[in-house]
């Protein structure tokens, strides 16, 4: 049986946000730990470090308001420009984390997926993301989707090769190819759309993150470093996600219609 998170430690709540207002998926590009540990005079990696807190409050806070998915851009497939140390610090660190984490949040019912590309990858950090997926394939409360060596260009690119290659096969006619078949070829095909795309750091871009997925997200840029980021921050950005007027590229003309004698 699941437990809840503990409170924040301020005994902050979330906001009274009606359910239906309550964005069903979240992503987030957790950005400004480098920036972060550097206006400490710290090594990048001390920003990956305190990282780890933020992203645990946050799914906290997500169980607590009923977000039901969650998606974390944990390393990029153009992180790979980083330097090697930075690079082997990030790959060592994300196996340390989902082992060090992996029980607290099954104890809260949480469960892991891993979106991204095998190729360079490392071994034991493709191991551990399958060990969470199975340990936690069970459970329901939340999904979390760790994003490793992920890019939206490069799983568009991946789910257009694979149906090329079911089309040359003959088991798909390219007649037959709509949105709903290429979604199938995703990473997470079952991965609803994204509603709230939540970006720290106040960089406002997307950076090639669950581009499909976010064709209608609303975008919230919040102005501050990802490890200064907690649960509190998430409820700022879905107050501000409830207030947007979503039309999905339809439109009310809210002028009163000119009546005649």
């Amino acid at each position: 049986m699941p437990i809840k998170p503990p409170p924040h430690p301020t005994g902050t709540t979330p906001p009274p946000i009606p359910k239906k207002f309550t964005p069903q998926h979240v992503a987030i590009v957790m950005d400004g730990n480098g920036r972060w540990a550097n206006e400490r005079g710290l090594p990048r990696n001390e920003g990956h470090r305190a990282g780890e807190t933020a992203l645990l409050d946050v799914v906290a806070g997500a169980i607590e308001m009923g977000i039901p998915y969650i998606s974390a851009y944990a390393f990029s497939t153009e992180n790979w420009k980083r330097s090697p140390s930075e690079v082997a610090f990030i790959m060592r660190f994300s196996t340390e984390v989902l082992n060090r984490q992996l029980e607290t949040l099954k104890s809260w019912g949480v469960r892991i997926r891993w979106a991204g590309r095998r190729p360079k990858l490392w071994k034991n950090v493709i191991e551990q993301l399958e060990q969470c997926e199975r340990e936690t394939r069970n459970n329901t409360i939340c999904t979390l989707t760790m994003c490793v060596n992920y890019g939206g260009r490069a799983e568009i690119a991946d789910a257009a090769a694979a149906i090329a290659r079911d089309v040359q096969a003959g088991t798909l006619k390219p007649n037959a190819i709509t949105e709903k078949t290429f979604q199938k070829y995703l990473d997470e095909p079952d991965l609803p759309d994204v509603d709230l795309f939540l970006r720290s750091s106040g960089e406002q871009r997307i950076s090639n993150f669950l581009l499909w997925q976010s064709a209608y997200a609303e975008m919230v840029f919040m102005n501050v470093l990802w490890p200064d980021v907690d649960r509190r921050t998430l409820y700022k950005a879905v107050e501000e996600y409830a207030h947007r007027d979503r039309r999905y590229g339809g439109a009310t003309d809210k002028i009163p219609a000119q009546t005649t004698n």
